[in-house]
């Protein structure tokens, strides 16, 4: 079995930062929504779960505007009301999963022997 080469990581590791802080920057986000703290730059998890939750929030709030309207005869556009249904569907799904993992590492965290 070979030897991990730690520069070898640390370069991967690197790679991805930089390529997903470009992405950041194409997507129009920056470091500023991303759940970083202005101060030291380390990252804030609380701000970050905070901003995930607010955008699922404001996806499911625009879905049921959508959905709303198109009852009320506002829109005939089914397509986009499904599209905007389908998002608000998965982002809370994927946050019901995210959920999922935190509990379950709390979980083990608090089974660990002391």
């Amino acid at each position: 079995m070979s030897t991990i080469d730690q520069s070898r990581l640390l370069q991967m590791r690197s790679s991805i930062l930089n390529q997903n802080q470009a992405l950041q920057r194409a997507a129009g986000r920056g470091s500023e929504g991303a759940g970083v703290d202005a101060a030291g730059g380390t990252p804030d998890f609380g701000t970050a779960i905070n901003n995930a939750l607010q955008q699922v929030n404001a996806q499911q709030t625009k879905a049921s505007e959508l959905s709303e309207a198109y009852e009320r005869g506002d829109t005939h556009d089914i397509v986009s009301v499904m599209i905007e249904r389908q998002k608000a569907s998965l982002g809370f799904e994927t946050t019901l999963q995210v959920r999922n993992k935190l509990l379950s590492a709390y979980r083990d965290i608090m089974n660990m022997p002391v």
